[in-house]
C-alpha cells in the first residue's frame, strides 16, 4: 500500500511539473514495478503491454472516430450547432449558456471527445457570451461542464475503451448512453436557469432572433443528425460493427465537409494531422495507464479496494455508492480515460459477481469519470479553459463548475435509483 501512495504522489508531482499524463504514468509504472519486482520485469512487462495494444485490431475504432471528429470540426458543424441553439434560446436569461450546453451535446454526438468539445465550444461560444457581458464564472463553467458530454454521448471513446476491456457490446453501450446524455443536457440547462435566477447579472438576455432565422438554422444542422442517426442505427441494426461505423462516420463527415465547400487540401492535411496527433496522445495515455496498472496490481491495492467493497456486505446499492466514493477521490488525481483503465480490472469482477448489469455499470463508470474532468486539482477541462482564458482565474472557473458538479451527483443518484435510464433502450435490441 505504501508503494502505491508514493507512486501516486510522484505522479501528481510530475503532472504539476507539466509532464504529459501518458509519460508520467509510464514513468511511475516502470520505476514502481522496478522497485517492487525488478528493472527487467518492469521493462519486459511495459514493452509487452504496449506491443499487444499497438497491434490489436480492436483499437482501430479509436483513430477512426478521431478522424470523424476532425472532419466534423473542419466542416464547422460546431458553428452551425451554436447558431441554431443561439437563435432558439439566446433571448432567454442565460440563453447563451443554455445554447452552449445544447451545442456541446450536439458536437459531442459526432466527435466523442471531451477535450475537442471544450476547445471548440470555447472558440465558438465565448465571443458571444463576452459580447453580452456574461459572468466569467458562468461562461467558463458552462463550457467546461458541457465539454464533459463528449465522454458520454455516443460515439464515446470512453465507452469504446470500456467495451473493449470488458468485452461488452459497444453498440449497446452507445445506445445506453443516449438517455443519460439527454438527461445531462436538461440538468445542465436547469443549472443555468437556477444560476441566472439567483444572479441575473451573470447571464443577460441576447437579441431575439426572427422565426425565419430560427427555421433557417435548423436546416444547417441536418449533417449532425444524419451522422449520429446513421452511426446509431447502423450499429443497432447490425449493418456494421463499431469499427465499420467509425469508418463510415469518418467518410460521411468528409463528404459533408466537401459538400459544404469547407474542405480544402490544406484543410484535409490539417484534419489528418489533428486526428493523428489526438490519436497519439490518446494511445500514450492508454499505454501509460496500463503500465501503471501493472504496478498498482503488484502492490495489492486492487485487492484492498475489492476486499473493502465486498466486506460491506450490504447489497449492490451500498456497494455502488462505495465505488462512487472511491471514483470521486481517484478522479481528483487521475485523468478520466486513465481512471477507466485502472479501475475496470478491479471493480468489474465485483459488480459482475453481484449480478449488476455491465452495460449499466459502464454508463455509471463513464459518468463518474466525467466528473473527474472538472474536479480539482487535476480537472483537465478547467486547465484547458485556463490556457485559453489568460485573464480568468482558475478559482473562478472551478467556482463556475461547482453547480454543474452538483447536477452530476444528482444524475448519478437518478441512474442508481432508475437503472432503466441506461438499460431501457438497449433492452429493445435484445
Amino acid at each position: 500500500m505504501i508503494e502505491t501512495l508514493i507512486g501516486f504522489s510522484a505522479l501528481i508531482l510530475l503532472l504539476l511539473a507539466r509532464v504529459p499524463l501518458g509519460f508520467a504514468m509510464l514513468l511511475v509504472g516502470v520505476i514502481g514495478t522496478s522497485v517492487v519486482r525488478s528493472p527487467t520485469a518492469a521493462l519486459m512487462g511495459a514493452s509487452t503491454t504496449i506491443f499487444e495494444i499497438a497491434i490489436s485490431p480492436s483499437f482501430v475504432v479509436l483513430p477512426l472516430f478521431m478522424l470523424m471528429g476532425a472532419f466534423v470540426t473542419q466542416a464547422r458543424l460546431s458553428d452551425d450547432l451554436y447558431d441554431a441553439a443561439h437563435a432558439w434560446l439566446g433571448h432567454f436569461k442565460g440563453g447563451l449558456a443554455m445554447s452552449t450546453v445544447a451545442a456541446s451535446g450536439g458536437f459531442a454526438a459526432v466527435s466523442g471527445n471531451s477535450v475537442a468539445t471544450v476547445v471548440t465550444m470555447a472558440k465558438v461560444a465565448l465571443p458571444s457570451m463576452r459580447r453580452y457581458k456574461y459572468g466569467d464564472s458562468l461562461a467558463a463553467g458552462t463550457i467546461a461542464a458541457g465539454g464533459t458530454l463528449g465522454i458520454l454521448i455516443p460515439p464515446s471513446n470512453a465507452l469504446i475503451i470500456y467495451g473493449l476491456l470488458t468485452e461488452s457490446d459497444v453498440g449497446k453501450l452507445f445506445i445506453a448512453g443516449i438517455i443519460p446524455g439527454l438527461v445531462t443536457i436538461l440538468l445542465y440547462i436547469g443549472v443555468v436557469q437556477v444560476v441566472v435566477t439567483v444572479k441575473p447579472q451573470l447571464g443577460p438576455r441576447a437579441d431575439r432572433s426572427s422565426w425565419s432565422r430560427r427555421v433557417r438554422t435548423l436546416g444547417s444542422i441536418w449533417g449532425v443528425l444524419a451522422l449520429f442517426l446513421g452511426i446509431m442505427f447502423g450499429i443497432s441494426l447490425g449493418i456494421f460493427t463499431p469499427t465499420e461505423a467509425g469508418a463510415a462516420g469518418a467518410l460521411g463527415a468528409l463528404l459533408f465537409a466537401i459538400g459544404r465547400r469547407r474542405m480544402s487540401w490544406r484543410g484535409l492535411y490539417r484534419s489528418l494531422f489533428d486526428a493523428g496527433k489526438t490519436t497519439a496522445m490518446l494511445f500514450t495515455v492508454i499505454f501509460g495507464a496500463l503500465v501503471l496498472n501493472q504496478f498498482v496490481v503488484l502492490t495489492g491495492v486492487g485487492n484492498t479496494l475489492s476486499e473493502f467493497v465486498t466486506s460491506l456486505d450490504a447489497g449492490p446499492t451500498v456497494s455502488i455508492f462505495a465505488i462512487l466514493g472511491i471514483l470521486i477521490i481517484l478522479g481528483m488525481f487521475i485523468e478520466g480515460l486513465a481512471m477507466i483503465l485502472l479501475v475496470v480490472p478491479i471493480f468489474v469482477p465485483i459488480v459482475d459477481a453481484m449480478g449488476i448489469d455491465l452495460i449499466w455499470f459502464g454508463i455509471f463508470l463513464v459518468i463518474a469519470v466525467e466528473m473527474s474532468l472538472v474536479t480539482p486539482p487535476i480537472g483537465i477541462n478547467a486547465f484547458i479553459l485556463k490556457s485559453m482564458l489568460k485573464d480568468v482565474e482558475l478559482s473562478t472557473i472551478f467556482a463556475g463548475i461547482a453547480p454543474f458538479f452538483a447536477a452530476d451527483v444528482l444524475r448519478l443518484i437518478l441512474l442508481i435509483m432508475f437503472p432503466a435510464l441506461a438499460l431501457w433502450l438497449p433492452s429493445l435490441l435484445s
